[in-house]
């Protein structure tokens, strides 16, 4: 049976993943582009409001801001759709309470990694961290990205230390600085390191650090475009779902 293509709306349409998502969405044949919009003093072909964008949308893809992201998500639910998959990290208390308002009313993808690979990733720690304890070994995150990336820890990192934390049956306490005299590691603390450079996509690893031996789980980003294929994975799986916030492992069935 014929289904018409999922009209996609695409946020931050002139930022460096708006622009990617433009393109994977006009290449796949399950998606038509609907809308593009960017902030209100950004003007240009192709350009429309953000009211115009949701009114023509069957799912709205949104890698801008924290603020951004959860004005959007107040706007989508206010309307009563349409659906939204958020890519921003670096969210405050305050934005991720908006965002959970929201998915009262619509359906909303929220991850910090829209990767396949990363997403297995975080299975595998959490695993790991469930059968390494904190008598046993040390966790160390460590992530890298381009000089431009304004959020740190990255929201993927955080989502490692998510994972780490869960396996360990813990409340994450992320330790992200160490200057000076610090004394002795504390048992149990899951630790963040951060490089920032270059044009470098994304790297993540976590350490397991034992006496005698390390444990190393990685995942390093060739381009950007496997983020656009995530993201398109969750646009097509919660067009039409029931309200609430998920995130990629519900996509993937991993949840």
């Amino acid at each position: 049976m014929y289904q018409p293509p999922i009209r996609i709306a695409i946020a931050g349409a002139r930022g460096r993943m708006g622009r990617q998502m433009i393109e994977a969405v006009e290449a796949d044949r399950r998606l038509t582009l609907a809308a593009c919009f960017h902030r209100p003093d950004v003007a240009g072909d192709g350009l429309v409001s953000r009211d115009e964008a949701l009114a023509a949308a069957d799912v709205v893809i949104d890698f801008t801001t924290p603020a951004a992201s959860a004005a959007l998500a107040q706007s989508c639910a206010a309307r009563g759709g349409p659906a939204l998959v958020i890519g921003s990290t670096g969210f405050d208390a305050a934005a991720l309470a908006t965002i959970a308002t929201a998915s009262k009313t619509i359906a909303i993808v929220r991850a910090g990694s829209y990767s396949l690979g990363l997403n297995m990733l975080v299975g595998l720690v959490e695993q790991a961290a469930r059968v390494l304890g904190p008598g046993d070994c040390d966790i160390e995150i460590l992530e890298a990205h381009h000089r431009h990336k304004v959020d740190a820890p990255s929201g993927t990192a955080l989502m490692l230390g998510e994972a780490a934390a869960r396996g360990r049956g813990v409340e994450l306490d992320a330790v992200t600085r160490r200057d000076g005299i610090t004394g002795a590691r504390p048992q149990g603390e899951i630790g963040f390191a951060v490089l920032r450079g270059g044009g470098i996509v994304g790297e993540h690893s976590v350490s397991f650090c034992a006496e005698s031996e390390i444990v190393t789980l990685a995942h390093a980003a060739q381009d950007r475009s496997m983020f656009a294929r995530g993201a398109i994975a969750a646009a097509l799986w919660v067009a039409g779902r029931r309200p609430g916030e998920y995130d990629m492992r519900d996509v993937l069935g991993f949840g």
